[in-house]
């Protein structure tokens, strides 16, 4: 199982993979790195990516981009209506006031809603990485806008789930920047922290972020954000063009769609070149609208007067970051710019005039996202070992907690993070009820949404005490790792006094504050306001607004268990954590429309690999058609069929071609797999027939080389040729009589294949040759082939090296003394360390 980080962007996608050799960006099926983020429905199949783009002009109506910018948003969004001007597919108001895009998919209209749309996005995404990496792929980290709202995210984490996907973290698309900034330059950071501002401008939208990196971790700091991009200089001089062409041509690129697109299209390819170049570069088009062929020129200069107040914009953002960053440029250490947009030099001039510093292009302008995401990945996922990075990432938008006032009073509230605190963190809230109660998260700054809310929690459960008094509600409000807001949990503490000995009172209310991790709080019912409780849950200590000592006991407590009797009693408070019921109501799916969007995703998944199959099966068909009717008429295959016969076959091959364009066009597999074979069934003997006609030939002769081969090895035997020495008569004279009845076979099979008609099967079969060809071979190599014997070993006597023992034995060892010696020499190898004993 692999990891992968995936960079969504409005116009393309980049996948990115940890691997042992460090971040690798995936190439999807076209060899390209970048998938657009489209997806087309053609008949009754799906087209995703690099194909759904490329006939975006044909199939304008059922080709949908540009779905990023609608995630959890109403049809009735002023944002969403702006958008929809850019986007040439049928969009629709739901009855539940969502987004219905209208595509014809097998063969009926249907509705799909944007998250079900990057679904299919990231289907295509998923397959593309299972493909790459040859293994399967389930834990990713996927990278958003750092100005997505809760809405936005729950959508895109929507989204993921109904591909499959496990979402360890969304990521804020400049915090990912920064990680595969700082991950890799360590050593920058070990003398003292390096301030480095990030500048990401794409297609669709500008971030910009402030980050201290310290050795082994990143903080970021502030974040600023327009929602601008590329495409806006695109506009802007399309803007430019139409007037000029209506004024020229008389003709009017803004009331036909597809000359629209095909203007924006030629305008980015302009903009791109105008970015390399200040001279003047022209813009052509032919057959633009009603025939006319169109052409105009631009240079530089007048496209950044014409993109000036997006330039001002730009410009804002940059020093509104420096205004909420509290840094001046002289605290600056390095910018460094992301997104295709920033090659624009106007972009890079606007940096260096903000921020006193140039543009640095250490990242890779369109994968540094990506490749972020998948270090994240790597280091949460424990399918890969990973060296530890710290990141921490900040809320952009401050948060308030709201509940409702018992009896008469009004709403209470407080601001429970402020804008860009940092993330993932959590707060608890003491509240004082004795009833249920709903509280509300709000944001408590205007943000890109129209509703402000991001959920209600209603609180379950509650009652008063005994005496009729106020019960402690703890709400345990969060930021979680993908930058969502919500209330966990929420906990009633019920505390009850009894009476003890005064000497255990101490031991046990220690033991009961240990055991339940809480600690004292003041009489809930004198609480008026709401306690805030802090912890950061990147670390072990908790920090809370009230101190307690010791064991939970007071100064004066402790004095009084030293000098008080054991027998007197004192009042202990015992507490008890209950978990309430919540009712949710906030952005999102619910579980069981997620579950039913998810098999609806399972069934288009396998209704397009049938699709597939199906179209692979007519194709071959088709093939064949053209490919045998060509060989049967002036080819290969002419001359082994008779006239009558293959006249038939071509009809036949004639009226199929006509039924595949006809009744033939939309067919089962199965019907196309069954012609196939019945096809092949008629065609098969003509092309075993051609081939062993043409293929015998050479079979003949290698039979032929074989038998002369045989005779020679033969005739050299009984010359006496000195490397036969070892070969007997008897395996000769098997030889000569093996390859006297292969010459007889051959002779005889010859005559009967050169006398027989070309257009009837051949009496002999090329492998029936062969099959000759390979037993005389397999009867000759098997005699000549042997090696010759090795010639025997001189035996050696070893003179005796006891003198006096072999005069004893009269000259000769002894057979204790050879056996000694033969001791000897093996002990001795085995000591020896420079020798090899086996």
């Amino acid at each position: 199982m692999s990891v992968i980080g995936i960079d969504f962007g409005n116009e393309g996608c980049y996948v990115a993979a940890a691997r042992s050799g460090g971040i690798e960006t995936l190439a999807n099926d076209y060899s390209l790195r970048a998938t657009p983020s489209f997806v087309a429905f053609d008949g009754k199949k799906r087209i995703i990516g690099v194909a759904a783009k490329n006939q975006q002009v044909t199939n304008m109506k059922n080709t949908v981009g540009g779905f990023k910018r609608l995630l959890g948003r109403k049809f009735n969004d002023p944002h969403v209506q702006h958008e929809l001007k850019s986007i040439p597919a049928r969009v629709e108001e739901r009855n539940d006031g969502s987004i219905g895009i209208k595509v014809n998919y097998l063969n009926e209209d249907q509705h799909f809603s944007p998250e079900q749309l990057t679904a299919m996005l990231f289907t295509k995404l998923k397959e593309t990485s299972a493909s790459a990496m040859q293994t399967q792929v389930n834990d990713c980290v996927i990278a958003c806008p750092v100005f997505f709202t809760n809405a936005e995210r729950r959508a895109l984490l929507d989204a993921a789930q109904i591909a499959g996907l496990n979402v360890l973290r969304l990521m804020n698309e400049t915090t990912a920047t920064a990680l595969a900034y700082g991950f890799y330059k360590n050593d920058l950071f070990e003398d003292k922290p390096r301030n480095v501002i990030f500048v990401d401008f794409g297609h669709s939208a500008l971030q910009v972020s402030a980050c201290v990196f310290t050795k082994g971790k990143l903080k970021m700091i502030a974040s600023s954000w327009d929602q601008i991009g590329g495409r806006d200089f695109d506009l802007a001089l399309a803007e430019y063009f139409s007037k000029e062409f209506l004024e020229r041509y008389k003709i009017n690129a803004k009331t036909n769609a597809r000359a629209n697109l095909r203007l924006l299209t030629e305008i980015e390819k302009l903009k791109k070149q105008m970015s390399a170049n200040s001279t003047k570069l022209p813009l052509n088009i032919e057959c633009f609208l009603d025939d006319i062929d169109v052409s105009s020129s631009m240079q530089r200069s007048q496209m950044e007067e014409l993109v000036a107040p997006v330039l001002e914009r730009v410009e804002q953002t940059f020093r509104k970051l420096l205004a909420e960053s509290k840094w001046s440029v002289d605290d600056i250490d390095s910018v460094e710019i992301v997104g295709g947009s920033t090659r624009i030099p106007s972009i890079k001039q606007l940096i260096e005039k903000v921020f006193n510093k140039p543009a640095s292009t250490t990242l890779n302008q369109d994968e540094a996202v990506s490749r972020g995401a998948a270090l994240q990945c790597a280091i949460m996922s424990p399918a890969v070992r990973v060296r530890e990075f710290g990141v921490t990432d900040i809320q952009n938008y401050a948060v308030k907690v709201l509940w409702d006032a018992e009896g008469s009073a009004s709403n209470a509230e407080v601001e429970i993070f402020p804008q860009f605190h940092a993330s993932p963190f959590s707060r608890l809230v003491t509240i004082a009820r004795k009833s249920p109660f709903s509280a509300s998260i709000v944001y408590g700054q205007p943000v890109p949404y129209p509703d402000q809310t991001i959920g209600v929690w209603k609180i379950k459960d509650i009652k008063p005490t005994e005496r009729g008094e106020s019960q402690e509600v703890k709400l345990k409000v969060r930021i979680n790792q993908n930058g969502i807001v919500l209330i966990s949990s929420a906990t009633l503490v019920d505390r009850k006094e009894l009476e003890e000995a005064a000497a255990a009172t101490g031991e046990q209310a220690a033991g009961e504050e240990k055991a339940t991790g809480e600690q004292p709080a003041a009489n809930s019912g004198e609480q008026a306001d709401a306690q805030q409780e802090a912890y950061c849950e990147n670390e072990d200590d908790n920090n809370t607004s009230t101190a307690s000592s010791p064991g939970g006991q007071g100064w004066a407590q402790r004095v009084k268990g030293w000098f008080g009797s054991g027998n007197d009693k004192a009042k202990k408070k015992t507490i008890k954590a209950v978990e309430l019921p919540m009712e949710i109501v906030t952005h999102g799916f619910y579980p069981n429309e997620l579950a039913n969007y998810s098999q609806q995703e399972a069934k288009m998944i396998g209704n397009d690999q049938k699709e597939t199959e199906r179209i692979d099966a007519k194709n071959a068909l088709e093939e064949f058609v053209y490919d045998m009717r060509n060989k049967l008429q002036g080819g290969p295959l002419e001359r082994y069929v008779v006239e009558a016969e293959r006249e038939a076959i071509v009809a036949q091959l004639n009226d199929l071609e006509n039924w595949l364009y006809e009744d033939g066009e939309d067919c089962e597999r199965e019907i196309y797999t069954s012609r196939l074979s019945t096809l092949q069934q008629q065609t098969d003997p003509i092309k075993h027939r051609s081939q062993d006609f043409e293929q015998s030939p050479a079979a003949f002769d290698e039979l032929k080389n074989s038998i002369a081969f045989a005779r020679q090895a033969v005739a050299e035997f009984r010359k006496g040729v000195a490397k036969y020495d070892h070969l007997t008569e008897t395996e000769f004279i098997n030889i000569a009589e093996t390859a006297d009845k292969a010459q007889k076979w051959l002779d005889t099979n010859l005559v009967k294949f050169t006398q027989a008609p070309r257009t009837s099967d051949s009496p002999v079969q090329t492998s029936a040759v062969r099959q000759e060809v390979q037993t005389l071979n397999a009867c000759v190599n098997s005699v000549i082939t042997r090696a010759k014997p090795k010639p025997a070993a001189k035996t050696t006597t070893t003179p005796p090296k006891d003198a006096p023992n072999a005069e004893q034995n009269g000259g000769e060892p002894s057979a204790a003394g050879d056996k000694m010696d033969v001791d000897g020499n093996a002990q001795a190898a085995t000591n020896d360390p420079s020798m090899d004993v086996e």
